[in-house]
């Protein structure tokens, strides 16, 4: 040790060895008192430690443990330095997700945001995102063209887009009769077909024949997404190709009612990626490279508020679309409002009669003559049970009833003054214009 030390006699050798240690670990902590004791904290990484000089080695051959290195040769008094030993092996958490305790949230798969993760993610989905192009007319007369991206997600030559870059929407008449000009990255040209829409999702499906391999995009799964992750916008803007742009989740489940939007209550995905018109249909994409939502809008006037349909949601259009060529959605004639803590603290301050529940969710208003109306159900109830499960969200009471149309349900309702009532309701198709 002491042959080590004599190396470091001079306070030049002492930065040096000092700003070696730094530069191999990136911790470097200093501190300072007022007797000029000096402390610096450097933690070493294994796979740098092991291309060290002989000097190091010497030391740590010799110093296996935490070494605490005394130079009292420095005019500034003593100067401690602590070698901080990581463990052999990397973190076995960090293989799996961030460093940080996430509690019971989903681990994510990479462990950090590198200079290549950005590159790489879009790399994995870009030569499957495809620029779509829809000539419009009006009155016999070409008015234009609606743009938009897509995904290929099958090599049948499916691809997932928005209805209203392919299907009509402001009275534009298509003078390509569900014809789509469908150009893919590495140039290739097809003549798609519309096969499947639903306006009220804003989802749609083209179809393109090809006698050569089509590269696909993998689905992942929007559940596993949090505020603030990382994901990559991909699509075609004003038409130009190939166009990435980054940024994070901003929010998981921005209601539609949020946003004004009327209908059926939706949620989105919303991210501070940059899209423009074109953007629409294109993929939202996490960090393993894997699409999880599609990019629908964005608020005119406002930077960095831009939506995404969750791919957990498209995906289970898409079964619809192959199970029953459209999407069944039942329908109850319920406004319905989840319930937390402090809305139920607040409903109880102006009504000391509202029940006593935790969770639940509230019905507002019920519409005349609706089944949900046949059924029974007030303004007023919090139901706490549907199906013969416990539900405490709109979302559990949508999955609960699937694509199920004429089928009961029973429903448990707890109204003023802890009154508990069983109803049984019997959904109807919902229209696909509400």
């Amino acid at each position: 040790m002491m042959h080590f030390l004599r190396k470091f006699s001079n306070k030049t050798s002492l930065i040096r060895a000092v700003a070696l240690a730094t530069a191999g670990s990136g911790i470097f902590c200093f501190t300072s008192s007022s007797d000029y004791n000096k402390s610096v904290l450097v933690s070493i990484p294994a796979s740098f430690r092991d291309s060290l000089t002989w000097a190091w080695r010497t030391m740590e051959e010799k110093n296996p443990c935490t070494a605490l290195i005394h130079s009292n040769n420095s005019p500034y008094g003593v100067l401690p330095l602590f070698f901080s030993r990581p463990d052999a092996g990397p973190d076995p958490s960090m293989s799996k997700g961030y460093g940080l305790d996430a509690g019971d949230s989903p681990k994510h798969s990479c462990s950090c945001l590198g200079r290549d993760t950005i590159a790489n993610a879009a790399a994995k989905v870009g030569p499957a995102v495809v620029n779509l192009s829809v000539p419009q007319s009006f009155h016999g007369m070409t008015v234009g063209k609606s743009i938009g991206s897509g995904t290929i997600i099958d090599e049948d030559g499916t691809i997932l887009t928005c209805a209203h870059v392919v299907v009509d929407f402001q009275g534009l008449r298509s003078s390509s009769k569900g014809k789509v000009e469908v150009t893919l990255q590495d140039g290739r040209s097809f003549e798609g077909t519309v096969v499947n829409a639903d306006l009220h999702s804003d989802i749609a499906i083209v179809r393109i024949k090809s006698k050569t391999p089509l590269p696909t995009a993998k689905l992942g799964s929007s559940s596993k997404l949090r505020p603030g992750d990382w994901v990559v916008a991909m699509g075609c803007p004003l038409t130009l190709q190939n166009t990435i742009t980054a940024g994070i989740v901003s929010c998981v489940d921005r209601k539609s009612s949020d946003l004004g939007l009327g209908g059926m209550q939706r949620e989105y995905l919303q991210t501070d990626c940059a899209i423009n018109q074109g953007n629409s249909g294109g993929p939202l994409v996490n960090v393993d490279g894997e699409v999880v939502g599609v990019n629908i809008m964005k608020v005119l006037g406002a930077d960095g508020l831009n939506f995404a349909v969750p791919i957990d949601s498209v995906s289970k259009i898409v079964e619809h679309f192959k199970k029953n060529g459209r999407v069944v959605r039942p329908w109850l004639g319920l406004k319905m409002l989840d319930l937390n803590d402090m809305i139920v603290a607040h409903l109880k301050e102006r009504n000391a009669s509202f029940p006593d529940v935790s969770r639940g969710v509230l019905i507002p208003m019920v519409s005349p003559g609706s089944p949900a109306d046949r059924a029974g159900f007030r303004p007023g109830d919090v139901v706490v049970e549907f199906g013969g499960r416990p539900i405490g969200s709109i979302k559990e009471v949508i999955d609960i009833m699937g694509d199920k149309i004429g089928k009961p349900f029973k429903a448990v309702v707890k109204r003023a003054n802890n009154i508990t009532v069983n109803l049984t309701v019997i959904p109807e198709e919902a229209n696909p214009d509400m």
